[in-house]
């Protein structure tokens, strides 16, 4: 039936209408949460012990602390004096006068320790407890910074837990304006290389700003709730991850609406025909990344899990902006978009002729070729893997350039027992605080042991290690300690501390590793199956992206151990840069994959992988490059995490998108042909007769 024509006309001025309303939808929405992104440090924490479930041990073992004292609440921030000649009397005199006025401080938990001298008489230093709270340990450690730094006298550092995370938090204070600006210059280079236009990368960053905006907002309100914990870390993640994700969508829509509008006269039927044949392959790649992040809901670390929704939350929001607002303002531009190489109705595009029909041609003539070498050279890197060592790091450690915490931290181990400001806490019955005494005495590494109370039938035990409180060695002795303690009968001894914290988070961290990977790899595996209806090609692909894993990881140690030398790596580091390898490798496989299929059903296997690999060559490489160049841009900020993570997911995507996707998929792809598709109906399909890999190209980059 034949609609009445007032219908008809009243559809057609709501289509003309609705990417304008998008629009300034888009824009509304996005003067209400744009600020939200300048306003996630306000409830960002840093704070070790957010990071673990409340039924951690060390966990429970502070909330007991609180019976006895507030140290459980504090973060020490120890002054030290060094003058390698000796101290002075004027020394002492500074000393001793910096003492006196940081007790009148705000915001601490205690008194101000004594100034104690060390045994070699060439350093002093006392300590200040401060509460835990981000914002007061920052003022509190600036404040006793301008202080002692002021005037002549020996070399002065403010270190301890509260020096070394105030340095900590003053590393992520400019994440937001340094990092975004670093992340949207390299994105607007590659987007002037690939389409040489002024005009194109300002709409496709709006894009990605408009994204971000509605991502901060959700996160700040459910962090601010308390229904997530905002690390520095997750918010550096989610910045690069909205710029660099919605960047892919829009280049996967921008490089078929090229392609329809030489073959379609009207602008806005060429946007409406490519914005269809994107929507399916987009839709499955977001939602492969957003389900591959969620499976973080399974670590047990607070962090971790609630980086998944951080992360998984970005992702939509630049799935809803790459969708919305790009199509719509392509719309209102037309061809004027691509100023001013704009393409022509009847024009004939680059993917016949271009590099990537070179290498389209390449692999399918040197199949066996290109299959052993890209192996080989995955195999190799992979070989270091083990080299890889991340089990945990100092804080001292963990900055990429010296501190004045750090600096502290040398002079304080070279003069004092290196745990002296951070004592481990044992929490036992009161019954047995004589034999919980004289176990923990007697484990190596312990230098001296204190005890509170009783208190409501419980004792504190205070040990203070003969080692850094805040690395691997001082890890260990905590362990020893716990050996130590539990084997008291009846003592139900549970030991705290920042160290026992640190410790709990690493063990966490390598549970997850456990855990959290077969998730992955489960999840990506089913969405693989249902897309391209098929097992082979699934296991494939989960295959080839976790030997590109590999292989990321062995280079990665190599660089991390002889270039950059750095002391180790977290091991939440291996994990993360799991999920997002996995995830974004197997994303482009996706494009990839669901194109070949695309040309399979019409041309068969064979002719279409060299089709496919023709045709999304361009793009998804461009997309590729977009998404390392804002992975690296996390090394902007000073944290070796920060910097590890960086070069991995960059080095990675980066590897996936050269060899992987470009010469391993698409060799093995034609060794395998038909059976890539076992057991659909395609893996026994007859190869259409005359068939060629060089046929014309009829449809997008992406694939209808």
């Amino acid at each position: 039936m034949t609609p009445p024509s007032g219908t008809t006309r009243t559809g057609r001025i709501l289509r003309r209408l609705l990417p304008a309303l998008l629009v300034v939808g888009w824009l509304v929405l996005a003067a209400t949460t744009g600020p939200y992104e300048g306003k996630l440090s306000d409830v960002a924490t840093n704070d070790g012990q957010a990071y673990l479930p409340a039924s951690a041990e060390s966990v429970e073992a502070d909330q007991a602390q609180a019976r006895f004292d507030r140290t459980a609440e504090t973060y020490p921030a120890v002054v030290v004096y060094e003058r390698t000649s000796g101290i002075t009397p004027a020394d002492r005199a500074k000393a001793a006068a910096d003492a006196a006025f940081a007790a009148r401080l705000p915001h601490l938990t205690g008194p101000v320790s004594p100034v104690r001298a060390s045994e070699d008489g060439r350093a002093l230093q006392f300590t200040v407890p401060v509460s835990n709270r981000t914002q007061w340990v920052h003022d509190t450690v600036t404040t006793l910074r301008d202080r002692v730094h002021s005037g002549p006298g020996p070399v002065v550092h403010v270190t301890g837990l509260a020096g070394l995370f105030a340095d900590l938090g003053a590393a992520f204070t400019s994440l937001d304006g340094t990092l975004l600006l670093v992340a949207v210059g390299l994105v607007v280079l590659v987007l002037i290389l690939v389409y040489r236009s002024p005009t194109l990368p300002f709409l496709v960053l709006l894009a990605a700003v408009f994204a971000m905006g509605l991502a901060a907002a959700v996160v700040y309100a459910l962090a601010k709730g308390g229904h997530l914990t905002l690390t520095g870390q997750s918010q550096g993640v989610l910045l690069v991850l909205v710029v660099g994700a919605t960047t892919d969508y829009a280049l996967l829509l921008v490089s078929r609406y090229q392609e329809e509008l030489r073959r379609t006269e009207d602008a806005r039927e060429a946007l409406t025909t490519a914005w269809r044949a994107v929507l399916r392959p987009v839709l499955a790649s977001g939602g492969t990344v957003v389900l591959g992040t969620l499976c973080l809901l399974l670590s047990g670390l607070n962090s971790n899990r609630s980086l998944g929704p951080v992360a998984a939350l970005g992702i939509l929001a630049s799935l809803l902006a790459g969708l919305t607002f790009l199509p719509a303002v392509l719309a209102l531009t037309g061809r004027g978009t691509f100023w001013p190489l704009r393409p022509t109705y009847g024009s004939t595009g680059r993917g016949a002729q271009g590099v990537w029909a070179r290498v389209a041609g390449l692999v399918e003539r040197r199949q066996r070729t290109v299959l052993a070498a890209s192996v080989l050279l995955l195999a190799v890197g992979a070989a270091f893997v083990g080299q890889f060592r991340a089990s945990g790091l100092a804080l001292s450690d963990g900055f990429t350039k010296t501190t004045d915490a750090v600096a502290g931290q040398r002079v304080l181990g070279a003069h004092f027992p290196g745990g002296t400001a951070t004592p481990v806490t044992v929490i036992a019955r009161a019954a047995r605080a004589d034999a919980v005494v004289t176990a923990v005495r007697g484990v190596p590494g312990v230098a001296a042991v204190t005890r509170q109370g009783p208190e409501d039938g419980l004792v504190s035990v205070s040990a203070v290690l003969d080692v850094t409180p805040d690395g691997p060695a001082g890890e260990r002795a905590v362990r020893r300690v716990r050996t130590a303690v539990h084997a008291v009968p009846g003592a139900h001894a549970q030991v705290g501390g920042y160290t026992a914290v640190a410790l709990d988070t690493r063990t966490a961290g390598e549970r997850d590793l456990k855990v959290v990977i077969p998730a992955v790899l489960a999840v990506i595996l089913v969405i693989l199956a249902l897309l391209l209806r098929s097992l082979v090609a699934p296991l494939v692909l989960v295959a080839s992206v976790v030997l590109s894993y590999a292989a990321t990881m062995g280079v990665s140690a190599l660089v991390f151990d002889h270039v950059l030398d750095f002391a180790g790596a977290e091991p939440w580091v291996p994990l993360l840069g799991f999920v997002f390898l996995v995830a974004f490798g197997v994303d482009y496989n996706i494009f990839l994959m669901h194109r070949v299929r695309e040309e399979a059903l019409r041309t068969g296997t064979r002719a279409g992988v060299t089709t496919a690999l023709r045709t999304t060559g361009g793009v998804i490489t461009s997309a590729g490059v977009v998404l390392a160049a804002t992975f690296a841009a996390l090394a902007v900020v000073p944290m070796v995490s920060m910097a590890q993570q960086a070069f991995i997911v960059a080095f990675g995507v980066l590897l996936d998108t050269f060899l992987v996707r470009s010469l391993l998929v698409p060799a093995l792809t034609l060794r395998l042909d038909r059976l890539s598709w076992w057991p659909s109906r395609l893996a026994s399909r007859t190869e259409p007769a005359g068939s060629a890999a060089t046929r014309p190209d009829r449809t997008s980059p992406v694939g209808g």
